[in-house]
């Protein structure tokens, strides 16, 4: 059963993808062709390592680009939200302070198809996500973590850039 599920996206990351997209189609599919031609001048393809490989490669190709264009499809692009800049909205760059650690960290609240946590992104959908949209600056929230409750204070609310 095909996804059909909305894909929040940033400006940013719509555009990644349709530029990952393009180098797919464009570049990589002609890259795996000519693997494919060169491992069949090779001869027998039934114990042809390489011809695996470029056949596997092939899939992993085609299977990205129907994922790629099913997310584009199906994306919701997130506008940039001109309220005032003290709410947290989905786009904004939001740096909190962990209550019990005292430590700050800082962080873009972005759609589930962009989320990358090791640089700085989180989901909306995300616990800690989920628990500060829609909060203001000088709050403090709490998220449902899988290692228990945990207080955050916001500290500030920024455009992403």
């Amino acid at each position: 059963m095909p996804d059909t599920t909305k894909h929040l996206l940033t400006a940013s990351g719509k555009k990644e993808l349709v530029d990952e997209l393009s180098d797919l189609k464009v570049n990589k599919r002609k890259e795996v062709a000519q693997m494919l031609k060169e491992a069949r001048e090779q001869g027998d393809l039934s114990e042809n390592a390489e011809y695996d490989a470029a056949k596997d490669e092939k899939d992993r190709i085609e299977a990205r680009i129907k994922e790629i264009e099913l997310i584009l499809k199906h994306s919701e692009l997130i506008e940039e939200d001109n309220s005032a800049l003290d709410t947290v909205v989905i786009g904004r760059k939001v740096k909190l302070l962990d209550v019990e650690s005292n430590e700050e960290m800082e962080f873009i609240i972005v759609g589930g198809q962009e989320a990358d946590p090791f640089s700085g992104r989180i989901s909306n959908d995300s616990p800690v996500g989920k628990a500060v949209i829609g909060a203001k600056v000088g709050e403090t929230i709490t998220a449902a973590t899988p290692g228990g409750d945990r207080p955050y204070k916001i500290l500030e609310v920024s455009r992403a850039d």
